[in-house]
């Protein structure tokens, strides 16, 4: 198992670890509130449609990174519209159809955002799981006036 989730891009690790464990602390606070159904499905809609929305902007960003500036900033925003717009047609769905509580499917997704401020506690899972980062030297660039003589 350890050998298959190393495979996986470490930062997507880490953001896809803080959505489970925002999504768990929720689920913990929505049975102390009293459980209705629909809340707890609303926020696991919400929690799986982040983590797909992380996997989709991770995808984008890698893709983009291989295109000519002026490409990859019309991928990146065309790719950024289209995950927006599955997280509003998900939200308004639910709001149509009342099968779960859209304001939790809300909170859900923006567990994409929380995860990003939780990345202190998620390093430390990813280090026992990855071990360290050894990152490359860094490359010193010569001062602008110095590369003339």
């Amino acid at each position: 198992m350890k050998k298959r989730i190393t495979q996986i891009n470490r930062t997507l690790f880490e953001l896809e670890t803080g959505i489970l464990i925002f999504g768990v602390v929720c689920q913990l606070l929505i049975l102390l509130i009293g459980n209705r159904p629909g809340y707890s499905l609303g926020l696991w809609i919400g929690i799986v449609t982040a983590m797909l929305g992380a996997c989709h902007m991770w995808w984008s960003l890698d893709r983009a990174l291989d295109l000519p500036e002026k490409a990859a900033v019309r991928s990146m925003s065309t790719h950024n519209i289209i995950r927006y717009l599955v997280f509003v047609l998900v939200v308004g769905a639910a709001a149509v159809t009342q099968i779960a509580n859209p304001l939790l499917i809300f909170l859900g997704i923006m567990s994409i955002k929380v995860s990003a401020y939780m990345q202190f506690l998620t390093k430390k899972i990813s280090v026992k799981i990855y071990g360290e980062e050894i990152l490359p030297p860094l490359v010193e660039e010569e001062p602008a006036g110095e590369q003339d003589k």
